[in-house]
């Protein structure tokens, strides 16, 4: 596709994306202009509260889908659901497709924003289980249904979620921001950005923003990016769909450009194409511009404006990491550990003295000892990059983690461990592991690739 038909194509979905916003779904309760939430940023993904029908949930505030989908909901069956209807969903990745329901009129809450009658996709089981890979619980996807209706402002830097009234929002002049036209297609939003080649020629790329991707740039055609010697990339997993997980090649471009923000050595995904063509839906579609790039700036995205604003933060200059060490980790459940515990208690066989505002007091006290028992995490490797640092060290899949560099992972959040992966190169890690029952130790040293 040449550059003035996507022109067309972008004039053309603006005109069917202004017919299809409406004023139904979620909106704020009379008088009310503006809300502030705080999110949890995750894997450079956007965890919000949401309530759905009084309960109250985690959920990915994701640009990248259509509909409200909800799973693990075996772990909460107090959740009331409005009326449903089996259906058939099918999503990225290499697996079949899925079971669902479809339940209406629901009522969700995102801060002071409501809608009383609410759709939700309803999967079950383990086939979209992200809470083991993200170490928190996720308990849902939330996306157009929310942007359609507000200018949302995220701000990456401060963890801080502001929505505004469209028909009150004014922008205010900003020298330092990038203003890009949004063209929108089955209610996804694309942007145009700069991208250049291993020739270092510069080429257009049509990209889907998508917030709950966590990579940095995804893109469908290697063509002009991936030397065939494979010098310049490494296969790997590179998350999880709707359909299973999808693999790919990681690499790095020179350079894009995103209206006067130039950015160097970025982080590239481009998964494998088996099956990609069913799921893509939009032919002219060059890939995705997620997390990764988008933390590096304060975003407002207004859907009803088709307008994407773009201001750098703090974190604009941070270099673009990846996973070093070959490992993939995630939460697997919990584990029952023993504390001894120390505490005063009362005893009489202990007379201290104590001057309090000059009177005398006697306080009869013990240290004693006591055994206590807590839930911690638990975190296994759910899968090693063949030929990777830990490939070679002899981890396997199923192992489960028990120190890294001396310190017990049970008081580390995930991504924390996780970012020990993408630490400098040369890093030494040495790993507490047990696998059937045994412990053991290896060491390694973090492997630049790229």
């Amino acid at each position: 596709m040449t550059l003035p038909n996507k022109i067309l194509f972008f004039t053309l979905a603006f005109f069917v994306a202004l017919q299809g916003f409406s004023q139904e779904g979620f909106r704020f309760p009379e008088g009310v202009r503006k809300d502030k939430i705080k999110f949890k940023l995750v894997n450079n993904l956007i965890v919000v509260p949401v309530e759905v029908n009084g309960t109250e949930l985690s959920f990915l505030l994701d640009t990248g889908v259509k509909s409200s989908i909800i799973f693990s909901l075996e772990q909460r069956d107090s959740i009331t659901l409005g009326k449903s209807k089996p259906i058939t969903l099918k999503g990225l990745g290499g697996g079949e497709p899925i079971e669902a329901l479809r339940s209406e009129k629901n009522k969700v809450r995102l801060g002071k924003a409501f809608d009383n009658d609410h759709s939700l996709y309803v999967v079950f089981g383990s086939s979209l289980n992200l809470s083991p890979r993200m170490g928190i619980p996720i308990h849902g996807i939330i996306g157009y249904e929310f942007f359609k209706n507000f200018v949302v402002k995220v701000n990456y830097a401060g963890n801080r979620l502001t929505f505004y009234n469209p028909d009150t929002y004014q922008y205010r002049k900003c020298r330092r921001c990038v203003d890009l036209d949004m063209g929108f297609y089955a209610d996804k939003p694309y942007v145009e950005i700069s991208i250049f080649n291993l020739m270092d020629r510069e080429q257009e790329a049509l990209l889907l923003l998508d917030s709950g991707s966590s990579d940095a740039i995804w893109l469908f055609d290697t063509a002009g990016y991936l030397e065939e010697d494979a010098s310049n990339y490494f296969k790997d997993y590179l998350g999880l769909g709707l359909s299973g997980d999808i693999y790919g090649k990681r690499s790095k471009i020179n350079k894009i450009s995103i209206g006067r923000y130039d950015l160097s050595n970025v982080n590239v995904s481009f998964p494998n194409k088996m099956r990609l063509h069913e799921n893509v839906f939009f032919e002219d579609r060059d890939g995705s511009l997620g997390g990764d790039l988008l933390r590096r700036f304060t975003v407002w995205i207004d859907y009803q404006n088709r307008s994407l604003r773009l201001r750098r933060n703090r974190s604009f200059n941070d270099p673009f990491h990846y996973n070093m060490s070959g490992l993939t980790v995630e939460h697997d459940g919990m584990d029952v550990i023993e504390e001894t515990v120390s505490k005063l208690e009362g005893n009489s066989s202990l007379n201290n003295k104590y001057n309090i505002r000059g009177q005398s007091t006697d306080i009869l006290q013990d240290l004693v000892k006591e055994v206590r028992f807590r839930l911690v995490p638990n975190y296994v490797v759910s899968a090693v990059r063949p030929d990777s640092p830990a490939d070679r060290s002899g981890i396997l899949k199923g192992d489960e983690i028990i120190e890294v560099n001396g310190k017990v992972v049970h008081k580390m959040e995930l991504y924390e461990l996780n970012t020990l992966f993408t630490s400098e190169e040369g890093k030494k890690l040495r790993f507490k592991l047990r696998r059937n029952g045994m412990e053991f130790e290896v060491k390694f040293e973090l492997e630049r690739i790229l």
